[in-house]
């Protein structure tokens, strides 16, 4: 017997609201565990700010250093009225060329969440990632984070447009 597929559904314009529960991840992650900030600002294919997004960070390998915290190495943060957003990672080891967290972006008018990763664009091992190799050349800056000075980690995720963020199908 097959089962009907059905369409995904956006997330509306009330995610901020109906996943008010969860949005404390990023928080007391941040807490626990000082290490890697990445801040941003997520854009919409006009380039404008989207403020009612939802960020979920996932971070292989984080679990074991963050027990003690209710979901280790995962963060759900909302963008903020000016679609920012702000999330701290473990500081952990990475496996060479590997991301230093996968991201599913949520957000109004979008049908299908999407996948991506983001990299640290001072990590030596970059050259050997199997996954940007899978990136057109002139694509793969849209998934590094660049420090900044003040030893944080400046990533935007942009949605449609020149720069659009390169985002994953997974199968």
């Amino acid at each position: 017997m097959t089962t009907p597929i059905t369409t995904s559904q956006t997330i509306g314009p009330f995610s901020h609201e109906a996943w008010q529960w969860a949005v404390d991840l990023g928080t007391a992650a941040s807490a626990a565990a000082a290490g890697i900030t990445i801040t941003g600002t997520i854009y919409d294919g006009d380039g404008v700010p989207i403020n009612d997004a939802q960020i979920e960070a996932w971070q292989p390998g984080a679990a074991g250093v963050e027990a003690v915290l209710d979901v280790p190495a995962f963060r759900r943060i909302p963008s903020d009225d000016q679609g920012g957003f702000t999330f701290t990672l473990a500081d952990i080891a990475l496996a060479p060329g590997q991301p230093v967290a996968y991201v599913t972006v949520f957000a109004r008018g979008l049908v299908k969440h999407q996948f991506t990763a983001v990299f640290l664009a001072d990590d030596a091992d970059l050259a050997t990632s199997a996954i940007l190799e899978q990136v057109p050349a002139a694509r793969r800056p849209t998934l590094l984070a660049t420090k900044t000075s003040d030893g944080q980690y400046r990533w935007d995720i942009r949605m449609q447009g020149d720069m659009e963020t390169a985002f994953f199908d997974y199968v």
